[in-house]
C-alpha cells in the first residue's frame, strides 16, 4: 500500500473538518524555520494552511492557537491575513494547523515601500490589545533574557569564539537595559510582530500586508521599528542596508500615520536602543540555529537561511558596529 503524501493528508484533513468546499489542489507554498505553509485551491477560492513545527515563545503545542488568537485580534487592522480556523492537535498533520486567507503580493522592496511599511506598523500598533498574550514589559531586558537562553541552550556548541563575542555584547546590552529603563517607563504597550524581514510583507498595487505572526508579543512599538531598520533584518532577504536618511524618513512617516505625540529626537533615540538590542537577538538566534542545523535533525531546514546564519556569525564585529 502506497504511503499517503502530505498533499493527500491535507486534502483528507480538510474534508473531515469541512473548513473549505471541495479541495481541488494542495501545493507547497513556503516554509519558515518553524512552520510549513500550503496553498489550498477550492473553486475560485484560495487559502493558506499553516502547519506548526515548533515555538520560539516556548508555547509547545499551544503555539498555533496563540498565533490564531493574535490574528483574530489584528483582523480589524486590515493589514494582516484573516484567520479562518485552527486545530491545535498535532496528530493529524504532524503539527497544529491554522487556516487563513490567501493574500497575493510580493516581498517588500526597501527602495520603494518604506512608506507602506510605516502605514502597516501604524495600523498594527494602534489596534487594541486583549489580555492573555505574552507581555514584554521591559523590552531590552526581556530580549536579553531570551538571548541568554539561546546562547546557553547547547553547552557543547562548537563555535567557542563566536559564543565569547556574543556573550560580551550580551553584557553590554544588560548595561544598556539599566541605563535606559527610565526612558521606557510609562510607555504604552501594543502588539508587535518582532519578525519583520522583507519576506514577511506582501505588497501589491492595491494593498500591503504583514504576515507570519508566530512570535508576536505585547511590548513597546520600538521593538518592531528597531527590528525593521537593523542590517541583520534588511540583509536577511536582500542586499540592502538602510541609510540614516532612509531611517529618518521611515520613522517620520510612521509617527504621522500612528498619530504619535512624540518628537523625532525621542522617537529616534528609543528606536536606536532597540536596534542595538535586536542585534543581540539576531546573533543569539543564529548561534543557536547553527547548532541545530549542524548537530541535530531539525525538522525544517532552509539552505539560504543556513547560508545567512554562517555569514552573520563570520562577521560579528561588523554587525555590532552597524548601529552606533
Amino acid at each position: 500500500m502506497a504511503v499517503e503524501n502530505m498533499a493527500e493528508k491535507i486534502a483528507r484533513f480538510l474534508k473531515t473538518r469541512e473548513w473549505v468546499g471541495d479541495v481541488e489542489a494542495v501545493s507547497y507554498l513556503a516554509a519558515g524555520e518553524y512552520n510549513a505553509n500550503y496553498l489550498i485551491t477550492s473553486g475560485k477560492d484560495r487559502f493558506v494552511l499553516r502547519i506548526n513545527h515548533g515555538s520560539q515563545l516556548g508555547l509547545g503545542e499551544k503555539q498555533i492557537a496563540y498565533e490564531y488568537r493574535v490574528l483574530q485580534t489584528l483582523a480589524s487592522s486590515g493589514v494582516t491575513p484573516r484567520p479562518l480556523a485552527c486545530e491545535p492537535d498535532p496528530a493529524p498533520l504532524g503539527g497544529g494547523v491554522l487556516l487563513m486567507e490567501y493574500l497575493p503580493g510580493r516581498s517588500l522592496r526597501y527602495g520603494q515601500d518604506l512608506d507602506r511599511a510605516a502605514v502597516i506598523f501604524a495600523r498594527v500598533h494602534t489596534t487594541p490589545v486583549p489580555a492573555g498574550l505574552v507581555v514584554q514589559q521591559d523590552p531590552v531586558m526581556d530580549i536579553a533574557r531570551e538571548c541568554r537562553g539561546l546562547l546557553d541552550r547547547y553547552p557543547d556548541h562548537p563555535l567557542h569564539r563566536e559564543r565569547g563575542e556574543i556573550r560580551a555584547y550580551y553584557e553590554s546590552v544588560l548595561r544598556l537595559a539599566e541605563e535606559t529603563r527610565a526612558l521606557f517607563q510609562g510607555e504604552a504597550l501594543c502588539l508587535v510582530n518582532t519578525e519583520v524581514n522583507s519576506g514577511n510583507f506582501l505588497i501589491s498595487d492595491q494593498k500591503a500586508f504583514l504576515v507570519d505572526w508566530e512570535k508576536a508579543v505585547v511590548s513597546c512599538r520600538y521593538q518592531d521599528l528597531g527590528h525593521f531598520l537593523v542590517p541583520t533584518t534588511t540583509l536577511w532577504k536582500t542586499e540592502i542596508v538602510l541609510s540614516p536618511e532612509d531611517k529618518a524618513h521611515f520613522l517620520d512617516t510612521y509617527r504621522q500615520e500612528a498619530g504619535l505625540d512624540l518628537d523625532m529626537d525621542t522617537l529616534t533615540q528609543k528606536t536606536r536602543v532597540l536596534e542595538k538590542t535586536i542585534l543581540l537577538r539576531a546573533l543569539s538566534w543564529c548561534f543557536m540555529a547553527y547548532y541545530e542545523y549542524t548537530q541535530t535533525r531539525r525538522p525544517l531546514q532552509n539552505r539560504d537561511t543556513f547560508s545567512k546564519i554562517k555569514h552573520y556569525l563570520s562577521d560579528i564585529p561588523w554587525i555590532l558596529g552597524s548601529v552606533t
